[in-house]
């Protein structure tokens, strides 16, 4: 059994994507062993770092992901491929149930089959749905209000039957608002089309979008528009190495943690930030509220802080917004 992580290979899955390439990055700076399966659906070749292995193909495949497994002696995966558009999950659950749920579960059996003997899973608070409290703490209820974030909780209560059933255990970290990008601009938020607040900011900051909508100015907040905890992507990344540390450490032991600062700002409040550190001023159109958007959403992060020697090196929104502006005109040079 391996003990140490310096002798383990980690296989990343959707690792040419915006959170997974990072995680990427932070295990390639820690000098862990590293390969990436991607299917390159909306993660990008050029985001795996050339000295890390990519194997072009999708999670549900079997045999793809256990002769991967088999060939590089994988002993740790961090789960990242899926489907992340909230709205997108409501017009096509079932893509959503076959690519995040149903795919899942056929790369845990291969896991299972094949020796694997942590996971950790990319989470996130959309099982929380409309929380009662916030911040909200890992056993407050779940309750799902899109396919979403139905089709995560569906996969953390699979990787929790499959540890008592077999030697294996896992980490679900349950993602807050992920933003930012790599300081060094190795890598970032690079989907077309992307609907992340702070990625959409930047874009009109640079004259790529027109406005920024913001969808209602009536909800129980300071300023009336809704409030998020917003996490920077090389911080959650770090927290993912720390995870797997303490999964390695204690193989007995699995863990459900919130990854957020515990610190929430409002959609006025960020773009505010934009405009100061841009220097320009974003056109803002006011809009109605979405169905299903709660006034805040932030975390209770005591549990990861307390589990884990987790210490957030860009815990600050104007710091994510340099980091994602820079990322953006980055794009703009490569022309990628």
């Amino acid at each position: 059994m391996t003990t140490s992580l310096d002798s383990l290979t980690v296989l990343v899955t959707g690792g040419a994507g915006y959170i997974g390439s990072h995680a990427v990055l932070a295990l390639r700076d820690h000098g862990i062993k590293t390969i990436v399966i991607d299917n390159l659906t909306t993660g990008y070749r050029w985001a795996v770092p050339a000295d890390v292995p990519l194997i072009v193909a999708d999670i549900g495949d079997f045999a793809a992901v256990s002769r991967t497994i088999t060939q590089h002696d994988v002993g740790a995966i961090l789960h990242f491929a899926g489907s992340v558009v909230v709205p997108e999950s409501v017009e096509n659950p079932l893509k959503y149930y076959a690519n995040n749920t149903a795919n899942s579960r056929t790369l845990i059996e291969a896991a299972v089959t094949n020796g694997v003997r942590h996971i950790i899973f990319s989470s996130t608070a959309a099982t929380y749905g409309i929380p009662d409290h916030v911040p909200v703490a890992e056993d407050a209820p779940k309750s799902p209000i899109n396919p979403y974030g139905m089709s995560k909780l569906m996969t953390e209560q699979m990787l929790a039957d499959v540890a008592k059933a077999h030697s294996i255990n896992y980490c679900a970290l349950r993602y807050f608002n992920v933003a930012g990008a790599d300081p060094k601009r190795r890598t970032g938020q690079s989907t077309a089309g992307a609907t992340h607040l702070i990625k959409v900011a930047v874009e009109a900051a640079l004259g790529k979008r027109d406005h920024v909508s913001i969808f209602g100015t009536d909800y129980d907040t300071p300023d009336g528009t809704g409030v998020r905890d917003y996490i920077h992507v090389s911080d959650l990344a770090d927290a993912h190495v720390l995870a797997l540390k303490a999964l390695i450490e204690v193989p007995e032991e699995s863990l459900t943690m919130n990854c957020g600062y515990g610190r929430g700002f409002s959609v006025t409040e960020v773009l505010d930030a934009v405009d100061r550190v841009a220097g320009v001023k974003i056109n803002r159109k006011f809009e109605g509220r979405r169905a299903g958007d709660p006034d805040a959403l932030t975390a209770d992060n005591s549990r990861i802080r307390a589990r884990l020697p987790w210490t957030p090196a860009y815990e600050d929104l104007d710091i994510i917004v340099t980091h994602a502006l820079a990322w953006e005109k980055e794009l703009e040079r490569r022309a990628f």
